[in-house]
């Protein structure tokens, strides 16, 4: 018999919360088991789990295929009628101990094989079940899950639920025993992390618990805050970008488009002008500041003068990291039953905006030679800057260090130091 055997498709935080489940069966003495932590972002993501999942059925005939994650929550049945699945769980239920020790009986037809409850009735977060994932230099702390928006295109809040907040106390005790053990980055991770706070009292905004962290952990050396809404930016988050050193100078942003048109349509709560604006007063606080982005391409009803203004964002916002997501219809969204745009159009339209952004790097890189950055190393030859980039080092350096260094060279999309 084997330890159960975890495949993560998706975001950063179903990452996560693999790890969550592989403690979780562990201690539930959980053998012989093939567990998929899907994704439901898009159709491609689920078309991606099914295929995911009838390959790890063939390598391994013998073994129970589980099926958790977005993909899961939203549409079990999908999944309940594959013939390779043997039990179906639910985003709520793949956290909780009594699922994992249902699950290690040795026959599936002990326990229910789809146990998918309505996530729109939980209330409590399970962010205190792992003290953070990751590297042996970069942890990643769950601060939040779920989403209270109803962006046109997103089925995600029909498979993690409404908002919900790991209170503050919680999350400044798991950091410092992530700096206890060494870690010298640690990244706040949610669905919606602008929206931490609202459910708890007093309705803190992120912005205090970047500072409460700050003061409370003064060895932790970095802080990262993982993708944010602009919009929802609060007074205290933008003074611990003006003021505090030791949070990273690179957001990452949720815009989706540049038209306020199509954004409307989206149901996004800012507009074009908006994004610029904050992009400008963040630079103005930190000048060193970068900008990721998600940029959807085709969605429905977008014209070439739409498609324009998300390219023109590009340069407008001062953008360096794009994540380009082609627009596919996902059943169940109002965006899904609006006009759509051509496929080929939509592909044409993607790979101009990763053109786009792979020119925004290449600026960005060359801005960066002869500058010294504080490096966190990786492993031993690839770290990266305070602005997230990539630097490969030619002689060897202590994994998990921060390492001083100038910067040398360029090589494809990383530094040289």
């Amino acid at each position: 018999m084997s330890a159960p055997q975890f495949t993560t498709l998706g975001c950063r935080l179903n990452a996560y919360e693999t790890e969550a489940m592989r403690e979780l069966s562990a201690q539930a003495g959980m053998r012989d088991a093939v567990i998929v932590n899907t994704c439901a972002v898009t159709s491609e993501a689920v078309r991606k789990a099914r295929q995911e999942i009838r390959r790890l059925r063939r390598e391994n005939p013998d073994a129970r295929v589980i099926v958790t994650g977005c993909a899961a929550q939203t549409e079990p049945e999908t999944f309940a009628r594959m013939d390779e699945v043997d039990a179906v769980i639910g985003n709520t239920e793949k956290m909780q101990p009594e699922t994992w020790m249902g699950l290690a009986a040795d026959f599936i037809g002990e326990t229910e094989a789809v146990q998918v409850d309505d996530i729109m009735s939980v209330t409590e977060t399970a962010g205190h079940l792992i003290d953070g994932f990751g590297t042996r230099s970069r942890a990643y702390v769950q601060v939040q899950n779920g989403c209270d928006h109803r962006c046109t295109f997103c089925i995600i809040p029909y498979g993690r639920g409404n908002s919900r907040s790991v209170p503050a106390g919680v999350v400044v005790d798991q950091i410092k025993r992530l700096v206890d053990r060494d870690y010298n980055e640690v990244v706040l991770t949610g669905v919606d992390l602008t929206s931490w706070g609202a459910d708890l009292p007093a309705e803190p905004k992120l912005g205090d618990l970047v500072m409460r962290i700050l003061k409370l952990v003064p060895d932790l050396p970095r802080l990262r805050i993982s993708s944010i809404d602009s919009i929802e930016v609060d007074e205290n988050l933008m003074q611990a970008i003006a003021t505090e050193p030791r949070l990273m100078p690179h957001l990452h942003l949720s815009l989706q488009h540049g038209d306020d048109l199509i954004l409307k349509r989206m149901k996004r709560r800012h507009l074009r002008d908006d994004a610029i604006r904050f992009a400008e007063e963040a630079r103005r606080l930190r000048p060193e500041m970068t900008f990721g982005a998600d940029i959807i391409a085709g969605f429905p009803t977008e014209t070439d003068a739409h498609f324009e203004n998300s390219l023109k964002l590009v340069e407008d916002c001062g953008l360096t990291w794009l994540h380009v997501f082609p627009y596919s219809p996902r059943p169940g969204t109002p965006a899904a039953r609006m006009p759509q745009v051509d496929g080929k159009v939509i592909k044409h339209r993607a790979a101009r905006l990763r053109a786009s952004g792979a020119s925004q790097v290449g600026r960005h890189l060359q801005a960066q030679l002869g500058k010294t950055h504080q490096i966190l190393m990786e492993n031993p030859h690839m770290g990266r800057t305070e602005q997230f980039t990539e630097v490969d080092f030619s002689t060897p350096q202590r994994e998990g260090a921060i390492v001083t260094a100038a910067i040398l060279g360029q090589n494809g999309t990383r530094l040289t130091a």
